[in-house]
């Protein structure tokens, strides 16, 4: 199995379920221009599932363009709320509208990973779960939204599953690493079938 790889990612929840199933990890910062690949994307009548897959090999690739001969993981997760994507919120404005979208409806979380080698794609898979938020009031929504605050909505999305976020939802279906963002029972398959 190898367990030495590059994750093209500065997503700690990621890197901690890696190390959890025994991956030693590096990170490195991919700095690819998400918004700019999601607004080509969406142009071309991309699929959420598309959207995840292509951001999680951007980032891969671009990393491991820089280190020859090393596994490097890219990953990336998309909100989909009736085949429509949903970003991060950038204030609390936007994550209110985001969550009164929410409210009372099922979505999916679509968490799709790549391993890319010398600069190319060898592997990638994606897994998607299936979320039913409770219908809750716009007070409820307010009084959640200030309790977790910008800065985690920022970094996970408008709600923290791991956290607060999970009371939040009437149903969830799916694997709790996927849901977090990291499918590592296909990961961990993959690289246990490799050598150096």
């Amino acid at each position: 199995m190898i367990k030495n790889i590059i994750l093209a990612s500065k997503s700690e929840i990621r890197k901690t379920i890696l190390e959890n199933a025994g991956f030693e990890i590096r990170t490195e910062v991919s700095g690819v221009d998400e918004d700019e690949i999601k607004q080509s994307l969406k142009a071309n009548n991309a699929s959420c599932v598309a959207i995840a897959k292509s951001l999680a090999e951007h980032k891969a690739n671009r990393i491991s363009g820089k280190f020859s001969n090393f596994f490097v993981l890219g990953a990336d997760q998309v909100l989909d709320l009736e085949n429509n994507y949903i970003s991060k919120p950038k204030n609390i404005e936007e994550a209110e509208f985001i969550m009164g979208q929410l409210n009372g409806k099922t979505h999916q979380l679509h968490s799709a990973v790549c391993v890319s080698k010398n600069g190319s794609m060898v592997w990638h898979h994606h897994d998607t779960s299936s979320l039913t938020m409770k219908k809750i009031s716009n007070s409820e929504i307010k009084k959640y939204l200030k309790k977790i605050g910008i800065e985690v909505m920022k970094k996970y999305g408008v709600y923290q599953i791991e956290g607060e976020g999970k009371y939040l939802f009437e149903t969830i279906k799916g694997d709790q690493n996927s849901i977090l963002g990291m499918p590592i029972a296909a990961v961990t398959n993959y690289f246990n079938q490799q050598t150096q």
